[in-house]
C-alpha cells in the first residue's frame, strides 16, 4: 500500500533507546501519520508480527536482539486546541518531545506542567506510564487522547476514567498494551495557577535563590536544576531515570518497618497508607555506586541504574534482580521495576 513507510531490516536501536544498549530490531518503521498505521493494520503480513512502538526509548530496557516490528512514533504538532472559564487546553502530538512540549506551554504563557520538567521521552509516552514528579502525575492536568487500536482499526477519543490512571500505571499497561498506540494527548492548563511546592527540595531552591513569588517558569527553573544535580544525563551516561517504584505498605507495615529503622523515608497517602523512598531502600543495602557487569546503581542517586559502557540488557536486568533481592532480604519489601524489559 502506498502509505506504508519503508521496512527496514536489522536497524540499529542504540541511539534510539536512553539506556544507550546496542539492540537492533528485527524490522523497523518511522511513523509520521495516522494513515501508516492504517497501513500497516490492514497489511496481513504486516499485522501479524509482534509490534514494539517506540517513542522516546526512555522507559525500556531493550535485549540485544528485538524480534518485533518496532514503530517508531514521529508524529509531531502542538497547539492551543480550546479554553473556557477555568482552562485552556493544549494537544501535542505523540512523537513531540515531552521536556520541549513543557517549555512551549510555558511560552504560551501557560502553567500546569512546569513540575513535569525535563523527563525525558516522548507526549504519547507520557500517559502510558502516568509520568509524574514534584508533586505533580500526568492524570492531574489530563484532559484526553487520541489512539490507535490495532485490533480494530479504529480511531479512539478516551478521556481520563477511560484511561484508568495509577500510581505509574494506566489501561494501556494493562488491557491494552500492544493494542493501542496513543496519536495525540490534550491537557487542561489552569488559568488560576498556583504553585506546587509540596517536595522540600523545589522550595529550599527557590529560597536559596530568594524567590518569594514564584511563577511556572521559576517552578520549571527549580526542577530542571534539581534533575540534573540527581540525574544523570542520558546523553552522557547511559540510564532509563528512575528504575524502581516507590512500594506503596499499609500503616501498619511502615510503623513495623520505622520501628526497626527510625530513619525510615516514607510519604502519606491520601488513603492512609505510605509510600517510601525506594532510593532510600536501595542505600541503605550499600548498592550506591556498586556494578554488576557494565550496568551499576548511580553513585548520586540509588534509584537509577546507569549503563556503564557495552552493557546489554541482560546486565541490566541481573543488576535489578540483585537490587530487589537485597531489599526484599533486609526490609521485606518488593521493589518493583518501572522500565518494560523488551
Amino acid at each position: 500500500m502506498t502509505n506504508l513507510p519503508p521496512l527496514l531490516a536489522d536497524y540499529p536501536l542504540q541511539s534510539l533507546n536512553t539506556f544507550g544498549i546496542a539492540a537492533r530490531a528485527r524490522q523497523f518503521m518511522q511513523i509520521e501519520q495516522l494513515e501508516q498505521l492504517q497501513a500497516i493494520q490492514a497489511d496481513t503480513a504486516l499485522s501479524s508480527l509482534p509490534r514494539l512502538v517506540l517513542g522516546g526509548g526512555s522507559n525500556l530496557v531493550l535485549s540485544d536482539q528485538v524480534d518485533a516490528l518496532v514503530l517508531h512514533m514521529c508524529i509531531k504538532g502542538k497547539q492551543i486546541v480550546g479554553e473556557d472559564a477555568g482552562h485552556v487546553y493544549v494537544q501535542a502530538a505523540a512523537g513531540e518531545n515531552w521536556h520541549e512540549f513543557v517549555l512551549w506551554t510555558l511560552r504560551q504563557g501557560l502553567g500546569g506542567l512546569e513540575n513535569l520538567s525535563l523527563i525525558p521521552g516522548t507526549v504519547g509516552a507520557a500517559p502510558i506510564q502516568n509520568i509524574g514528579a514534584y508533586g505533580l502525575e500526568i492524570k492531574d492536568v489530563f484532559h484526553s487522547l487520541t489512539a490507535f487500536d490495532f485490533t480494530t482499526g479504529q480511531v479512539l477519543e478516551m478521556d481520563r476514567a477511560a484511561c484508568r490512571f495509577a500510581y505509574r500505571d494506566s489501561i494501556f499497561k494493562q488491557d491494552y498494551k500492544d493494542r493501542m498506540v496513543i496519536l495525540a494527548v490534550r491537557f487542561a492548563l489552569p488559568k488560576h495557577w498556583q504553585a506546587r511546592l509540596a517536595y522540600a527540595d523545589v522550595a529550599n531552591y527557590l529560597s536559596q535563590h530568594a524567590i518569594t513569588h514564584p511563577g511556572p517558569a521559576d517552578i520549571s527553573a527549580a526542577v530542571i536544576a534539581i534533575r540534573q544535580a540527581k540525574l544523570p544525563d542520558p546523553a552522557v551516561t547511559g540510564n532509563a531515570g528512575s528504575f524502581f517504584k516507590n512500594p506503596v505498605v499499609r500503616a501498619a507495615e511502615r510503623e513495623r518497618l520505622l520501628a526497626a529503622y527510625p530513619k525510615l523515608v516514607s510519604y502519606p497517602q491520601d488513603n492512609g497508607d505510605y509510600k517510601l523512598a525506594a532510593g532510600w531502600l536501595i542505600d541503605q543495602c550499600g548498592w550506591k555506586g556498586r556494578h554488576l557487569g557494565r550496568a551499576a546503581v548511580y553513585e548520586k542517586q540509588a534509584l537509577v541504574l546507569v549503563n556503564l559502557g557495552g552493557a546489554s540488557g541482560a546486565d541490566v536486568r541481573a543488576l535489578a534482580q540483585a537490587v530487589q533481592a537485597d531489599v526484599y532480604a533486609r526490609f521485606a519489601v518488593q521493589l518493583e521495576v518501572e522500565p518494560v524489559f523488551v
